[in-house]
């Protein structure tokens, strides 16, 4: 094919990422712009396999995508933003590096924020490094155990606490020291196991057939990716259309539920296992943790666990776009709204538990290779009232005795928002299958508590008494940083409680937080010391 010149209307696939990356001042790669034409942003144009892009319409859709989004943020939010904390240079992969995305979890900041307080670097907004190598931090809030991970990465000893056992169960798993091989072994005999089940029911051959129906179906009435460029372009009412060749697909799904027996719902809907799985996927799961139990080496059972938990909330009986936000089951085939075509819910784990079983053997070997400190726990419990020193001498009492004579530097965490998310509910599947205590009586600002009145002053009470407990083992000169979008203002309060000052604020922009929320949206770093 004779080269199209950049200067000309039409772009190759690689011409038009170059020219997207000088446009926009940073990288954008071959699969950024593939991504723009698979989901209709701009047009197709080319045969035979070679895909071109016009010039004028990438030009169009980034003039709007890069319509300063700075400025348009800063005159939203404040000039007293700082962009340089938005850490937009940073591409997904950076963002969610080895084990950050051992388990998805809702809340977690990035790690690239936690490593520009954490480090010893200064700039005209960071004057001073807080920590050194060898120094203790808390994260009072651990979440996932961002901090952790990144304290270790440092040579920061870190500790975390939770009232989430099963928060602190991913934490810890994150931070181990492994036997590769024992692990791999493991997931070796399960993936057996599961294999020789499915070869004795009709699901594979279910599942293979119906995807040959929907490949046929999207082909002749989806077709990629000009339906969607038409459905941008409101040349489609998508809404109607979709509803339309959602109704005529069923025809031919429920011809192939009765030819292989295939049970969708299971018989009761008493927890949330009942309710959000098939009665195939739960079997599955069912025989999966049936051999997990068996191992007998700790460390490995909870790292194989974490992977059937990140494999089972994959194949939750819901939509592509309600995956993160349940709303109602669903056990048929249904009109995708985020893949432009009929999709499906899924009948089997196998898939999924292979991809991540590869996925975190590959991550727990990437962060292997940069742990630098020698202790980091995260401790299951209530900040509020919880014995430091006392847990963790049960645990690792050499860890206990350096906490007690060196004592901890400071914080830096991300507190939970005011009636934003319920912690325990995120992870039902969870619960119900490991049988973990739940605790959600004693999440400080849960979702269930709405944001009235009582729950501010009771959020208040909660993050100032969680301070009260733990600053009896700092150093005198301590510092906190706290993360949090404190649109009740809040925080001023809960300082003054917890005998501290506010000594600065670093006001952030947070990009992408979800796939349906672009509004802007910024965070404050409180910077706290003692009064």
């Amino acid at each position: 094919m004779k080269r199209v010149k950049k200067v000309s209307e039409l772009l190759t696939i690689k011409e038009a990422s170059d020219w997207a990356s000088e446009y926009l001042g940073k990288k954008v790669t071959n699969s950024n712009i593939s991504y723009l034409v698979q989901y209709g942003r701009i047009k197709k144009v080319g045969e035979n396999g070679s895909t071109l892009v016009v010039r004028e319409e990438l030009a169009e859709y980034y003039a709007g995508y890069n319509k300063s989004r700075k400025k348009s943020w800063k005159e939203e939010l404040g000039d007293d933003l700082n962009w340089d904390l938005s850490f937009e240079q940073y591409k997904e992969s950076e963002t969610t590096k080895h084990v950050h995305r051992l388990h998805p979890y809702k809340g977690k900041f990035i790690p690239q924020l936690v490593e520009y307080f954490l480090d010893d670097h200064i700039d005209k907004f960071k004057t001073k490094a807080y920590f050194k190598e060898g120094d203790i931090i808390l994260d009072p809030f651990s979440g996932s155990g961002t901090t952790m991970v990144q304290s270790c990465e440092l040579g920061i000893n870190s500790i975390g606490i939770d009232i989430s056992a099963f928060n602190s169960m991913i934490a810890n798993c994150k931070v181990r020291d492994y036997n590769i091989s024992d692990i791999e072994n493991e997931i070796s005999k399960i993936t057996k196991v599961l294999k020789k089940f499915l070869t004795n029911n009709h699901t594979i051959e279910f599942e293979k057939k119906l995807l040959e129906e929907l490949y046929k179906f999207n082909l002749e009435y989806f077709p990629s990716p000009e339906f969607r460029y038409n459905v941008k372009r409101k040349l489609i009412d998508e809404k109607q259309y979709g509803a339309e060749k959602e109704k005529e697909f069923l025809r031919i799904f429920d011809k192939l539920i009765q030819k292989y027996g295939i049970k969708l719902r299971q018989d009761k809907i008493d927890s949330f296992l009942d309710k959000w799985y098939s009665q195939h996927i739960r079997d599955e799961i069912e025989i999966v943790f049936s051999v997990i139990k068996k191992i007998d080496n700790k460390d490995t059972k909870d790292i194989v666990s974490i992977i059937l938990s990140r494999t089972i909330r994959s194949c939750r009986a819901t939509t592509h776009s309600d995956l993160a936000t349940l709303i109602d089951p669903i056990t048929s085939t249904y009109y995708c709204g985020k893949h432009g075509k009929i999709c499906k819910p899924l009948f089997s784990i196998l898939s999924w538990w292979e991809r991540y079983s590869k996925d975190t053997v590959s991550r727990l070997n990437q962060y292997s290779k940069l742990k630098r400190a020698k202790y980091q726990y995260c401790l299951t419990g209530d900040s509020r009232s919880i014995d430091i020193i006392k847990e963790l001498k049960g645990i690792d009492p050499e860890f206990s005795r350096l906490v007690s004579k060196k004592k901890i530097k400071g914080i830096f965490s991300s507190p939970p928002y005011v009636g934003l998310i319920d912690y325990h509910e995120q992870h039902a599947y969870a619960y119900d299958l490991f049988g973990l205590e739940r605790k959600d009586n004693l999440e400080i600002g849960p979702l269930f508590k709405g944001q009235g009145k009582e729950a501010k002053e009771s959020y208040v009470k909660g993050i100032s008494a969680v301070l009260n407990n733990v600053k009896k083992y700092f150093i005198k000169d301590y510092d906190v940083f706290l993360v949090a979008n404190d649109k009740y203002n809040l925080y001023p309060t809960i300082a003054d409680n917890a005998g501290m000052k506010i000594v600065n604020q670093f006001k952030r922009p947070v990009l992408n937080r979800t796939e349906k929320d672009k509004s802007a949206y910024s965070e404050i770093i409180f910077h706290l010391k003692r009064k």
